[in-house]
């Protein structure tokens, strides 16, 4: 990882015109893409044979410092990527390359109760590599102490948070639960941020319902491309295609997590982000 974010400081120019979905891993980040996607080019394609129905979510907006693939050239085939890009990252703010953050370019952040982000962690780091497995106790107290692939869970949303209270005009900042409560209206708001907001003569046709239902957890999962194959082979990780969807619920974290813990985890977080009007 920490490869991938020295090589992206190195070569990746940002754009005026580059959207950038930022997320700790196991946020909602496929559901991000894909309503990104959705959203952004929905002028170009019809709802009922659109690439989200053939091609996985993490195939279509890649990752800056993530490669893709079978490619061994990704600063390459990022740059080679027609304006205006889609790309994501799970970098924090202080490590996104040089520029990334003043030449104008939107970003849009996408974070989740801890307790949920670190369970479904530990499911979808437990099939990773064949032969691992760790233990809820330990994922826990990795957690709690602050390691994390990409820092502590509360500087990582802190950073952002930050960012989009000095300057909302180009950095959203958006909770996993709001998505589930009122998925239409954060398609709504998530247009408005990146430009392309709805018609009038497109809510009339129901444009934001078929992006909604086209991204929702269930008609994602269902689709054959979400189902086999693999997304990012790579030394002896193995990313089926699968391995991206699991419940995608808000709460699950109370069959997997004893109270003491949540209690424990929120009380860190809490005194982590207190004062700075982020609350979960």
């Amino acid at each position: 990882m920490l490869e991938g974010i020295l090589l992206a400081q190195q070569t990746f120019k940002p754009r005026a015109d580059n959207v950038i979905l930022a997320t700790q891993p196991k946020c909602g980040t496929t559901w991000l893409k894909a309503l990104a996607f959705a959203i952004t080019n929905r002028s170009r394609y019809d709802f009922s044979d659109h690439p989200l129905l053939t091609r996985h979510p993490q195939h279509v907006v890649p990752f800056i410092e993530i490669p893709t693939a079978g490619s061994d050239h990704h600063a390459a085939v990022i740059e080679a990527l027609p304006s205006p890009r889609l790309l994501a990252t799970h970098m924090p703010m202080s490590l996104l390359p040089p520029g990334t953050t003043s030449c104008g370019c939107r970003v849009v952040y996408l974070c989740r109760d801890p307790k949920d982000t670190l369970v479904s962690r530990l499911h979808f780091e437990n099939k990773l590599v064949e032969g691992f497995s760790l233990s809820m106790d330990a994922a826990f107290s990795m957690f709690y102490e602050g390691f994390s692939p990409y820092g502590p869970f509360w500087d990582h949303c802190l950073e952002y948070w930050r960012e989009s209270v000095a300057r909302p005009n180009t950095v959203l900042f958006l909770k996993y639960e709001e998505i589930k409560s009122d998925p239409m209206q954060v398609v709504r708001k998530l247009a408005e941020f990146l430009g392309v907001p709805f018609t009038q003569e497109e809510e009339s046709s129901g444009a934001a319902q078929e992006v909604v239902k086209l991204c929702s957890f269930e008609k994602l999962t269902s689709l054959q491309v979400n189902q086999v194959g693999v997304v990012r082979p790579r030394n002896n990780v193995r990313l089926s295609n699968s391995v991206f969807y699991r419940k995608g619920e808000v709460g699950d974290w109370v069959n997997h997590m004893s109270q003491e813990m949540a209690e424990k985890l929120d009380s860190i977080v809490q005194h982590k982000l207190q004062g700075s009007g982020l609350v979960f």
